[in-house]
C-alpha cells in the first residue's frame, strides 16, 4: 500500500463526474484518486432504478457490514431491468437536520458503495472529497466513507474548522454533532445535526482509521487559521486558484464585474504560498496546473503536489455523458470552448464556472423556460421560524415559496437548480413531464479549453492513466 504522499490529487467533481470508476483509475497508478461525495445517495437510487447495470451497486451493498440495511435499500430502489424512459424517478425525502433512520441508511451505504468500489483491486488510497456548504448529510456521510476504509477526506466551499474533530470522534465510535449555518438564529433555535453510529449500527461497529483531513481553502489567511483553531488536526491544504471548475470562493473585493458579468478577481485574491509552507503542512496547487512544468513548478515551490480536475472530467472514466465529454473535446479542438464564472448562479452565493453550451442551462432560453422546482435539496439555506424550529428554502426554488419563507426577491434573480442539472450531467436527470428531462448545466475550469490535448487526432477518448503519465512527465517518480 502506498504510504508517500500522492503527487497528483484527481479533483473530487460533483455529481459523480468524479465517480468510483474514475477515482478508481487514479489510484491504481499510486496517485490520489477522489471520488465527490455530493448527492451520492440520490445518485446510488436512481443507479439502482437504472437496473443497476454492470451489478456494482449491488456488489457494494453486498459487502455493507450491516446486511439488512443493504436489504432495504435495495428492496425499496432497485429495480429489475430498469424503470421505462416514461418513467419518474422515485423521490426520497429531502433531508433535513433530523434525518431519519432511513434517511440515513440511504446516505452511509451510498458513501460505502462508491468508496467500497474505488478500492477495489488495489491497495493505493482513495479520497472523498465534500462541500462545507451541503452541511445536513455530512456527518452520516463520513460514517459511510470511512466505514469503507477511506484514507482522505477532502472538503472546502466554506470554513471545515469542525470536521477534524469530528473525524477524530467517528475513528473512536463516538457520537457526533455539528453547528449548521442557520439565517436569523437565536437562543431558541438547535442548529446543530447529530449521528450516532451505536445507534445506527446498534454497537456493531467500534473503532475505524481515522482518514487524513485535506482543507481546500484559497489563501493563506484561512489556511492558518484552520492549521491553528480547527478541531482536531488538518493534515494538509489543498490551495485552490480562480481557474479551478465548480464553486469558487468569492473574490475579496466585492462588487467588482467585466464586462460581461464575471466577478473580478485581484493581486488580494492570489494565495501566499509561501506563508501556506511555513505552516508545516503539505499542500497541492489547484487550478490552472494541469501542464508538466507546472507541476514541476509547484514542486519547486515547496507543495507536495497539484490538485488536477478539468482534465480527467473528460477522460474515458468520468461520469459525464459520453455526448458531454465528445462535445467539449471537439470545441476544444476547434477553440470554441467559453468558460463563463457565473456569480448568482449557485444558490450557495459562491461563483460557479459553467461551459457556455447550447442544450444546457447556461442557454438563457433553457433557463427561463425550465419551471423552478426543489426536489432534492442539498443546497438549501436554514433559517429559525418564529416558533424557534428550523425550516429551510432555496433561492432557486420557485419564487412565490421562497419569499413566503422569508427569502429576499433579489436572492432568486439568476440563481439555477444546481442539485438537478449536476445529477442530469451523469444521465440521471429527472424526468418532469412527457419527452421532458432535467436541463444539464456543465461545470469545468478554464483548462476545458484545452481538452483535447488528450485525445489522439480524429478521437475524442483518451484515460485517466493517460492524464497522470502527461502530468508527471516532467519529475522524477
Amino acid at each position: 500500500m502506498q504510504t508517500s504522499l500522492p503527487i497528483i490529487i484527481q479533483g473530487g467533481m460533483g455529481a459523480a463526474v468524479s465517480d468510483w470508476r474514475l477515482a478508481n483509475a487514479v489510484s491504481r497508478t499510486g496517485q490520489l484518486g477522489v471520488i465527490s461525495g455530493t448527492a451520492l445517495d440520490i445518485i446510488m437510487a436512481r443507479r439502482l432504478q437504472m437496473g443497476d447495470p454492470g451489478g456494482h451497486m449491488r456488489r457494494g451493498l453486498a459487502a455493507f457490514p450491516v446486511p439488512e440495511m443493504a436489504k432495504r435499500v435495495l428492496d425499496k430502489y432497485f429495480v429489475d431491468g430498469g424503470k421505462s424512459d416514461e418513467e419518474v424517478f422515485k423521490t426520497k425525502p429531502m433531508i433535513s437536520h433530523r434525518a431519519s433512520q432511513t434517511t440515513n441508511e440511504l446516505i452511509v451505504t451510498a458513501n460505502f458503495v462508491e468508496v467500497y468500489l474505488a478500492k477495489e483491486g488495489h491497495s493505493n488510497p482513495v479520497g472523498v472529497n465534500f462541500l462545507e456548504k451541503i452541511q445536513v448529510p455530512t456527518l452520516p456521510s463520513i460514517y459511510g466513507a470511512m466505514l469503507a476504509g477511506a484514507e482522505y477526506i477532502l472538503m472546502g466551499a466554506g470554513i471545515p474548522k469542525a470536521i477534524p474533530g469530528i473525524l477524530d470522534q467517528l475513528a473512536e465510535g463516538f457520537d457526533v454533532e455539528m453547528k449548521i449555518d442557520v439565517k436569523g438564529l437565536t437562543e431558541k433555535g438547535d442548529p446543530f445535526v447529530r449521528f450516532s453510529p451505536t445507534k445506527f449500527a446498534n454497537d456493531l461497529v467500534s473503532k475505524l482509521p481515522r482518514p487524513k483531513f485535506l482543507a481546500i481553502v484559497s489563501s493563506h489567511v484561512l489556511a492558518k487559521m484552520l492549521a491553528t483553531k480547527s478541531s482536531g488536526e488538518v493534515n494538509g491544504f489543498v490551495v485552490e486558484l480562480p481557474v479551478a471548475g465548480g464553486h469558487n470562493a468569492p473574490p475579496r473585493k466585492k462588487g467588482e464585474f467585466n464586462d460581461i458579468g464575471e466577478p473580478v478577481y485581484g493581486e488580494r485574491d492570489v494565495p501566499d504560498l509561501d506563508a501556506i509552507a511555513e505552516l508545516g503542512k503539505p499542500f497541492w496547487i489547484a487550478g490552472g496546473y494541469g501542464e508538466p512544468h507546472q507541476v514541476k513548478s509547484a514542486l519547486e515551490a515547496g507543495a507536495a503536489g497539484v490538485q488536477v480536475g478539468t482534465a480527467f472530467a473528460y477522460c474515458n472514466e468520468s461520469g459525464f455523458l459520453r455526448e458531454t465529454k465528445d462535445q467539449v473535446i471537439e470545441q476544444s479542438r476547434a477553440g470554441t470552448v467559453k468558460v463563463y464564472t457565473d456569480a448568482v448562479a449557485s444558490p450557495t452565493g459562491f461563483p460557479f464556472k459553467v461551459i457556455e453550451l447550447e442544450d444546457t442551462l447556461s442557454n438563457p432560453v433553457l433557463y427561463e423556460r425550465r419551471d423552478r422546482i426543489c426536489d432534492l435539496g442539498y443546497l438549501r439555506h436554514a433559517y429559525e421560524r418564529d416558533n424557534g424550529k428550523i425550516g429551510w428554502r432555496c433561492p432557486s426554488e420557485p419564487i412565490d415559496e421562497y419569499l413566503e419563507k422569508g427569502g429576499d426577491l433579489s436572492e432568486t434573480v439568476g440563481r439555477k437548480c444546481l442539485c438537478n442539472s449536476l445529477v442530469a450531467n451523469v444521465g440521471l436527470g429527472q424526468i418532469t413531464g412527457p419527452g421532458v428531462i432535467e436541463e444539464m448545466l456543465i461545470t469545468s475550469g478554464d483548462d476545458a479549453a484545452h481538452v483535447a490535448r488528450f485525445a489522439p487526432a480524429g478521437s475524442t477518448e483518451y484515460s485517466a492513466e493517460q492524464v497522470i503519465e502527461y502530468l508527471l512527465s516532467g519529475v522524477a517518480v
